[in-house]
């Protein structure tokens, strides 16, 4: 009885693996896909005019009465960095989001109306990849749940352990372009984004490598599966080569 058990044992934890593989998977891939941290940085612009009783490094004050004058102004743009500020911005999939100056809080704006008009297909394709992503991941975490908790023949649990299989494949490739034409997006609009958006040092947040453990986490749990599902088949061979023998010595040797 012994070794019988020991394999479907080793099948069970390999279940388990896979199942916790493309959990995780899930909810990294959910988190990311809903937050707007892919990317940081700031954005220098130049400081405002005081207004008021307002103290700070924040906004230029000037002593003279006629501080509002044209040369004043041109005065601002041509001198140093002591004259502009940098504020931090944070953008993800739906939306970009800047730190306000002199005030609390933050404004944001929509990440597809900032995208160039020739780069807005794409950006859309990788939102439809993403959504995509998600669901084949979720259909993939319903087949290895049932396959654990469905006590079913070996040849149902095979069935259903080659299509999870199958499906959390799809979800990585799909996962792996939505989040490589995102980048492509991102990186388009840098160079090609309104005047007021661009930014002038940035690199990518905590959401992009999110996203990406998510798909090391889907292909691991893919890998995983896929192994379960060969070791299985290698063993059903195995014990039929070892069936087919026990016979032929029966037939040959029969018992008296």
């Amino acid at each position: 009885e012994m070794p019988a058990s020991v394999p479907e044992a080793d099948s069970r934890h390999r279940a388990s693996a896979a199942f916790s593989l493309s959990f995780l998977s899930l909810v990294f891939s959910i988190t990311a896909f809903s937050s707007s941290y892919w990317c940081e940085g700031t954005r220098k612009v130049a400081k405002p005019f005081c207004k008021g009783d307002t103290k700070g490094d924040l906004c230029i004050r000037f002593n003279s009465p006629e501080g509002n004058n044209s040369q004043a102004v041109q005065y601002i743009w041509e001198t140093g960095d002591d004259k502009f500020v940098e504020k931090k911005f944070h953008a993800g999939i739906w939306y970009s989001c800047e730190e306000m100056i002199n005030e609390d809080g933050e404004k944001c704006r929509s990440f597809i109306s900032l995208t160039p008009a020739s780069d807005r297909g794409v950006l859309w394709l990788s939102i439809v990849a993403e959504l995509l992503y998600v669901v084949l991941l979720l259909t993939g975490n319903i087949l290895m749940s049932v396959e654990i908790c469905y006590y079913s023949s070996v040849i149902d649990g095979l069935k259903i352990n080659a299509f999870s299989a199958v499906v959390t494949v799809l979800a990585g490739l799909l996962g792996m372009v939505a989040h490589m034409m995102y980048t492509t997006v991102f990186q388009m609009t840098v160079n090609l984004g309104p005047e007021d958006w661009r930014p002038h040092t940035w690199d990518y947040g905590w959401s992009y490598g999110l996203a990406w453990t998510s798909f090391a986490c889907c292909m691991a749990a893919a890998v995983t599966t896929i192994n379960k599902y060969t070791k299985t088949i290698l063993e059903f061979k195995h014990k039929r080569r070892k069936l087919e023998r026990s016979f032929r010595i029966q037939y040959k040797f029969p018992d008296p």
